[in-house]
């Protein structure tokens, strides 16, 4: 039986003029993911200040990586952040790994 925690991680890069470019160039963005149901259990991102990484952890866990449309939306309405484009563009790379993941692909790049 496969374990029924994965970790998945997508990076986008940020854009210019920013603290987190000088800092990263790219944004990181882990997520826990229960692999049966879709349900996000922990998530982190290279978000500089604390108020970025909590906002972006308290709106991802407990939602469903199944689900990224509305996922996006909660940042499109409520993330004002110069990062937004690239944490959008992260996630829906994890979404696609954890898409792989559930149909079996042997290898992710």
């Amino acid at each position: 039986m496969l374990p029924n925690k994965v970790f998945i991680s997508g990076y986008a890069k940020l854009p210019k003029g920013i603290t987190a470019t000088e800092l990263y160039s790219v944004i990181s963005v882990g997520l826990l993911v229960n692999r049966y149901t879709g349900e996000i259990l922990d998530a982190e991102a290279s978000l500089v200040t604390t108020v970025a990484k909590n906002f972006f952890k308290n709106n991802l866990v407990g939602e469903n990586i199944n689900h990224v449309d509305e996922i996006e939306k909660i940042f499109k309405e409520s993330y004002y952040g110069s990062a937004r484009k690239a944490i959008i563009s992260a996630l829906r790379t994890c979404h696609e790994k954890f898409r792989q993941i559930v149909d079996g692909a042997e290898e992710i790049e």
